[in-house]
C-alpha cells in the first residue's frame, strides 16, 4: 500500500497535463475527463483512510533516497483524512462547474486539477521545502481560478490575494534558510530530532525560524490580523472555485497542527509549545472578527465567506488550547466546517442566479425562482453552521466543547465559541428572512434546474448528513487521530527509520 502514496499527488497533476491536451483536440471532453480523474481520486483516498485508520504511519521515499536526504511523504490518519476531504469536496465543486466553465473560462480544468495536485501534496510531504513548493503550487492554480471571475472587483480581490501570499512565501523562505542554516535539515522528522539538541547560541535564531513559520501559516489559515486577504477573494470567486477554496484556508491550519505536533510537543525542550499562547488569543479574535463580519456582510456569499473564516479561527484556538484537550473535537469540526462552507457558497450562487439583478445582496425584494426548494437547502445549510441538534455542527461543537472542559483557557474558549454561534446564527436568520420572507415582489422568470449543480450541493449536504449518522466512528477516528498527534515519535521513527528499496540484482550477479 505503500506505493500507492504518492499517487494522489501524481494522479491530478498527470491529469492536469492532460487536460492541456484534451481542451485543444476534444473540448467537450474536459469536463468528463476531469471528474473521471476525481473519482478515481477519491477511490484511492479512501482506500488509504482504511489503511491509515489502523494506526501505523507510512512513509516513501521519492528517488528511493533516505530520509532526511530525500524528499519524503508520510500518511498518518490526519492527513488521510485531509486528502479524502479535498477529493470529496472537489467532486462536487467539479460537477458544479459542469460543462459550461470549459468554454467560459480557458484552462478551467487544469488548473482545477493542479490545485488539487498542490493540496495533496502539502498533506503528505514530510518536509518544509516541499511544504513550500506544494504550497506554491496550489497558489498559482488558485490565483489563476480566482481571476476567472473576471470583472473590476475579481480582479481587485485577486491582486491582494496574489501580494498578501507573495509576502507570506518570502518569509516562508526565509524561515526554511534560517531553519536548515541551524539545524541542516529541513525534514520534520529528522528536525524532530535535531532541534531540541541546538546549541545554545543559535537557539534564539531558531525559535524565530519557528515563529516565522506559524506567521506563514496563518496567513494561510486566514488568523487576523494576518486574514483581510480572505473575504473579498472569496466572495468574488466563481462558486465553484470558491467551494474549493473552503478548504484552502485549512490547509493552513493543517500545517500550524503538523508542525506544531512533531516540532513543538511536550518533549521538545525549548521549542516545546512555542507559539501556543499567541495562537490561542489570535484563534479567540478571529472568530470575534468574523462574527462582527457576518454579522455586517451585505451579500450571501460575503456571508459565507466570514463564516469560513470563523470555523479556521475556531479550529486553530481549539489545537492550541493548552493540553490539546479540544483536539479530537476539533478534528470533527474540521470535517464538518469544511463541507458545509463549500455547500454555503454553492447554495450562494444558485441563489443569485435566480434573483435578477438583487442576486445575492442580503436586502428584500424578490425572491429565487423556485423559492421553496432553495429556502429548504439554505435552512438546512444554516441549521448545521447554528449547530442546532441532531446535525453536523452541533456534534463537531459539542464534541470540541465537552473535550475542553478543565483546560486553562476553557471558559474563554467557551465564551467566543458560543456567543458568536448566537451572533452567526441571528445573522444567518436575517439572511434568509430578507432573501425568502421579506419579498416585495414575485420571483423572476423560472430558471430551469441544472441536474449537476442541484447534485453537487446534495452530495455535499449528504457528506454533512453522512457524518451525523456515522458520528460514533467518525468522533473515534477523530480521538485516534488526537491521540496520533500527541505522540510524534512514532511519525519520527517512520519517516528516519523506512529503508530504501533495495535494487535488484544485476544479471550475472
Amino acid at each position: 500500500m505503500t506505493a500507492w502514496l504518492i499517487a494522489p499527488f501524481l494522479l491530478p497533476l498527470a491529469a492536469g497535463a492532460l487536460l492541456l491536451f484534451v481542451e485543444r483536440v476534444a473540448p467537450r471532453a474536459q469536463f468528463a475527463f476531469g471528474v473521471a480523474a476525481v473519482v478515481a481520486l477519491l477511490a484511492i483516498d479512501v482506500r488509504l483512510l482504511e489503511h491509515a485508520s489502523a494506526g501505523q504511519v507510512d512513509a516513501y521515499l521519492l528517488g528511493n533516497w533516505p530520509a532526511p536526504f530525500g524528499i519524503a511523504l508520510a500518511l498518518d490518519r490526519l492527513s488521510a483524512l485531509m486528502l479524502l476531504l479535498t477529493a470529496a469536496i472537489a467532486l462536487p465543486s467539479l460537477l458544479y462547474a459542469g460543462p459550461r466553465w470549459a468554454a467560459r473560462a480557458p484552462h478551467f480544468h487544469a488548473f482545477f486539477q493542479l490545485q488539487l495536485a498542490g493540496l495533496n501534496g502539502a498533506f503528505l510531504t514530510a518536509d518544509l521545502f516541499n511544504l513550500f513548493v506544494c504550497f506554491e503550487l496550489l497558489l498559482i492554480a488558485s490565483y489563476a481560478l480566482l481571476l476567472h471571475g473576471a470583472g473590476a472587483k475579481a480582479l481587485g480581490a485577486g491582486f491582494r490575494y496574489v501580494v498578501v501570499n507573495l509576502v507570506a512565501s518570502s518569509l516562508f523562505l526565509i524561515a526554511v534558510s534560517l531553519l536548515y542554516g541551524v539545524a541542516g535539515t529541513l525534514n520534520l522528522a529528522d528536525l524532530a530530532v535535531k532541534l531540541p539538541r541546538v546549541p545554545a547560541e543559535s537557539l534564539g535564531l531558531a525559535q524565530a525560524a519557528c515563529l516565522l513559520l506559524l506567521v506563514v501559516f496563518a496567513v494561510k489559515a486566514a488568523i487576523v490580523p494576518l486574514g483581510f486577504w480572505l473575504p473579498a477573494a472569496y466572495r468574488n470567486a466563481p462558486a465553484p472555485v470558491a467551494a474549493l477554496f473552503a478548504l484552502m484556508t485549512k490547509v493552513g491550519v493543517y500545517a500550524i497542527l503538523r508542525v506544531s505536533s512533531v516540532l513543538f510537543g511536550t518533549e521538545a525542550g525549548a521549542f516545546a509549545e512555542l507559539g501556543r499562547e499567541p495562537l490561542f488569543a489570535f484563534g479567540l479574535v478571529t472568530i470575534a472578527v468574523a462574527a462582527v463580519g457576518a454579522w455586517a456582510a451585505r451579500r450571501l456569499a460575503g456571508l459565507a465567506a466570514m463564516l469560513v473564516t470563523m470555523s479556521a479561527g475556531t479550529l486553530v484556538a481549539a489545537i492550541a488550547l493548552p493540553g490539546s484537550a479540544a483536539l479530537p473535537g476539533a478534528v470533527f469540526y474540521l470535517a464538518h466546517s469544511a463541507a458545509i462552507g463549500a455547500a454555503l457558497f454553492l447554495v450562494a450562487d444558485a441563489i443569485a442566479d435566480r434573483r435578477g439583478e438583487l442576486r445575492d445582496l442580503l436586502v428584500a425584494g424578490p425572491p429565487p425562482a423556485h423559492p421553496a426548494l432553495w429556502a429548504l437547502l439554505f435552512l438546512a445549510l444554516a441549521a448545521a453552521i447554528a449547530g442546532i441538534p441532531p446535525l453536523s455542527g452541533f456534534v463537531a461543537k459539542f464534541t470540541m466543547l465537552a473535550g475542553s472542559v478543565g483546560a486553562p483557557g476553557a471558559p474563554a474558549f467557551w465564551s467566543v465559541v458560543l456567543a458568536t454561534g448566537l451572533v452567526a446564527t441571528v445573522a444567518l436568520a436575517r439572511a434568509g428572512s430578507r432573501i425568502f420572507w421579506e419579498a416585495t415582489a414575485p420571483p423572476p422568470e423560472a430558471r430551469r434546474l441544472i441536474p449537476l449543480e442541484f447534485a453537487a450541493i446534495a452530495l455535499l449536504l449528504a457528506y454533512a448528513i453522512a457524518i451525523v449518522v456515522l458520528a460514533a466512528p467518525v468522533q473515534r477516528y477523530a480521538a485516534a487521530t488526537a491521540d496520533q498527534l500527541a505522540r510524534p515519535q512514532g511519525y519520527v521513527e517512520a519517516v528516519l527509520a523506512t529503508p530504501p528499496v533495495p535494487s535488484p540484482p544485476r544479471a550475472g550477479h
